[in-house]
């Protein structure tokens, strides 16, 4: 902390030097062999919502680890011969780095992404070898309740049927009764989160649930109830509502390289029709 006010005493009084110095309008904090670091920057790196002490804690680590970066800098600089490997290194990366975000900017203003559903749909059926599931899937329904819960029957009955109002007792009957409830009619979940919840222990669980898709369980204190109303097992087809988010990345990723494709063949047939380029 003491560093931080010699350094803002240090600013207060070397503000009317630096002014006569070609800062560009910013205000000197630290100079290292010729490299300064300003108030402005330390300003805008300093996170939101830090309380004063934090702050000054912040910039204290900041203003050391710059000073420290510059000093490695310049000893590795002097210890390390000039090396034009380096220099095509930072070249390539310099050029690459200009190209990207070209790219990013002619595809943000040029190329649409929108895509239709039956764009989603036609790649999906037309490449289906490519969505099998590594892991089985289900739809249905879950409920865990305690063995001296009451109208056991009850969810014997509900939990096997689909109906609203079949749903809408087993929603209201969970909320004082049941340890867990899961509704996932409308949606794929993992067998393996499901079957982690139930004891199938000495059966083979994906087995099972295949043939049985109505499962009562108990153990010493627990009874479970699942209801699989649909099941895909491993090395079938992804069901299209998980598989279309990957294919939308997909064919966007493809519309880009396109278009890109399209933009650098426009170049190269423009500067070959203006003799830019000569084959020697």
């Amino acid at each position: 902390m003491r560093v931080i006010i010699s350094l803002l005493i240090f600013v207060s009084l070397f503000g009317s030097c630096a002014r006569k110095n070609d800062h560009i309008g910013k205000t000197p904090l630290v100079e290292v062999d010729g490299h300064f670091l300003y108030k402005e920057e330390l300003r805008t790196a300093v996170p939101e919502g830090l309380s004063k002490d934090d702050s000054l804690l912040f910039a204290e680590h900041y203003i050391r680890n710059w000073a420290e970066d510059i000093l490695l800098y310049n000893k590795a600089k002097s210890n390390v011969p000039d090396n034009g490997e380096i220099d095509k290194l930072v070249e390539n990366y310099r050029k690459a780095l200009i190209m990207h975000t070209y790219e990013q900017e002619l595809i943000n203003q040029k190329l649409t992404e929108e895509l239709s559903e039956q764009e989603i749909t036609d790649y999906y059926e037309k490449n289906r070898n490519l969505f099998v599931l590594e892991h089985p899937l289900i739809k249905g329904l879950f409920i865990k309740v305690p063995l001296t819960a009451p109208r056991v029957n009850k969810v014997r009955k509900w939990y096997k049927m689909k109906t609203s109002e079949a749903i809408d007792y087993l929603e209201k009957y969970s909320l004082q009764n049941a340890v867990s409830y899961e509704y996932f009619y409308d949606k794929w979940v993992s067998v393996s989160d499901i079957l982690d919840k139930i004891p199938l222990k000495g059966l083979t669980p994906e087995n099972y649930l295949q043939i049985n898709r109505q499962v009562e369980l108990k153990d010493t204190a627990y009874y479970y109830f699942l209801n699989v109303s649909e099941y895909r097992k491993s090395g079938e087809q992804e069901p299209y509502e998980l598989a279309k988010f990957e294919i939308k990345d997909m064919l966007i990723n493809m519309k880009r390289v396109e278009f890109m494709r399209n933009v650098k063949d426009d170049l190269y047939q423009r500067a070959m029709s203006n003799k830019k380029i000569i084959n020697y």
